[in-house]
């Protein structure tokens, strides 16, 4: 909360008048309108937690650890604002994508790296990692292996929304300096909780959105049939409505309706001899008498002249 915010939080204490929650404003450039649709969100959100599920079995028989991997959060940024929240030292693996210049990129602290590897070498992860050296050529080659399995996860995780190949390039260790794509190209990020042990951490994935929208579609698909007349007749004739049988209303004053009393006799115009009216709302659709349906009352349909209410 900003300190204007304290300020009137407070002025309304003093004056006795009742709190009102403080809205946050976020700004939304309709020029470049980087917010995925609730239908796509929905769609990813459920790929990415198929992918952390899978992702966190690939590392505890790697590693011999119990992992936990959740699916955080889910939204669509630039590159430039993806870079811009990473940390300046960090492990980014850029993927190749077939058919596309951008990279898609895994990015996880160096530390979590080097002790996913001192796990798969035999250590307990009692040691002391240093969190700035880098990865030795064995350590980068057992990353690569497990990224490329983790690769192998996603594409199972999402299935045809992933139509194109993606094989590891490499690994950078600036965020800054890791040209993954264009600073403007539309990225679809995925924030992760990963658990080992009582060791939490957090790792992203940014996938190009040229490489997952083409096969989400349309968020709100308008199609224009010719028939519609007839689609909107099948659909009303399949809502059901509730049928009544009712008496000629009687015209009463209000005051005879409010001074109503236990045992007060009400007469209705309506023949002794006339069918009662089976009516849909206020519309009257038929005639019927009053019958039986085993131990159900029932109604007995005379004619179906439509009368008007």
């Amino acid at each position: 909360m900003t300190d204007s915010a304290n300020v009137t939080v407070q002025e309304q204490i003093q004056t006795g008048a009742p709190i009102k929650a403080v809205k946050s404003v976020e700004l939304y450039d309709f020029r470049r309108p980087t917010t995925l649709a609730r239908d796509h969100a929905r769609v990813l959100e459920l790929a990415f937690e198929t992918f952390a599920r899978q992702w966190g079995t690939q590392i505890t028989a790697r590693v011999r650890a119990l992992c936990t991997i959740t699916c955080d959060q889910v939204l669509m940024q630039t590159y430039d604002e993806y870079a811009g929240s990473l940390p300046p030292k960090t492990a980014m693996v850029l993927c190749t994508i077939s058919a596309l210049e951008a990279k898609s990129v895994i990015q996880l602290p160096t530390v979590t790296g080097l002790t996913w590897v001192n796990h798969m070498l035999g250590g307990n992860g009692s040691q002391v990692i240093p969190a700035g050296r880098n990865f030795t050529p064995i350590e980068l080659a057992l990353m690569r292996q497990m990224m490329t399995e983790a690769l192998e996860d996603l594409r199972y995780s999402f299935g045809p929304l992933l139509v194109n190949d993606f094989t590891v390039d490499g690994i950078q260790y600036n965020s800054q300096f890791a040209q993954a794509a264009a600073p403007a190209d539309l990225m679809i990020v995925a924030t992760f909780s990963i658990r080992i042990e009582r060791n939490t951490t957090t790792a992203t994935l940014a996938i190009p959105a040229a490489a997952l929208m083409p096969q989400l579609g349309e968020a709100n698909p308008m199609r224009i049939t010719t028939n519609s007349a007839e689609y909107l007749q099948a659909q009303l004739a399949a809502v059901p409505v509730d049928v009544a049988l009712r008496l000629t209303p009687a015209r009463v004053l209000p005051s005879r309706i409010l001074s109503l009393m236990v045992g007060d006799v009400l007469p209705i115009p309506h023949p002794k001899h006339r069918p009662l009216d089976l009516a849909v709302g206020d519309q009257a659709l038929a005639r019927a008498a009053v019958g039986a349906n085993g131990s159900r009352l029932a109604c007995i349909v005379i004619d179906t002249e439509e009368s008007t209410p």
